[in-house]
């Protein structure tokens, strides 16, 4: 599957198919809030777009709509763009880290459920070296 970006209607749209599963471009705009729902035909063009790049596929037809579901999980969705912003930024996650301490986005917290990923990734590579020996 290619790596191809999605924007922000895009995964509005994917929103729609991570919370209501699979889903027509009817249902799919119906979960838009009316105040701000695109119309029918923006929303067909964009579910194209999305089946074009990969990422929902056609599962069924019932009468003339087309019911697609998602192919890549939201969790895979955000690692994408979590791995495009840090090219962005060269790969130096300092400079994110940076940013997220100085906007107080991060926490103690944070940093202490980071550290423990590490230790938790770090044993499991370890493991797996002892394992290859």
């Amino acid at each position: 599957m290619a790596r191809s970006k999605l924007s922000p209607l895009e995964l509005q749209i994917m929103d729609a198919f991570w919370a209501g599963g699979p889903s027509s471009v009817r249902e799919v705009q119906e979960r838009f809030a009316e105040a701000d729902r695109p119309a029918y035909t923006t929303i067909q063009t964009m579910v194209y777009r999305l089946e074009a790049k990969k990422v929902i596929r056609r599962v069924k037809k019932i009468g003339n709509a087309h019911v697609f579901e998602a192919v890549i999980s939201r969790q895979d969705a955000q690692r994408r763009f979590v791995d495009d912003l840090l090219a962005f930024f060269g790969g130096r996650t300092q400079l994110v880290m940076a940013h997220l301490v100085e906007t107080g986005r991060l926490t103690m917290r944070d940093v202490k459920d980071a550290e423990q990923l590490i230790k938790s990734h770090a044993a499991k590579d370890k493991a797996g070296k002892d394992r290859d020996r």
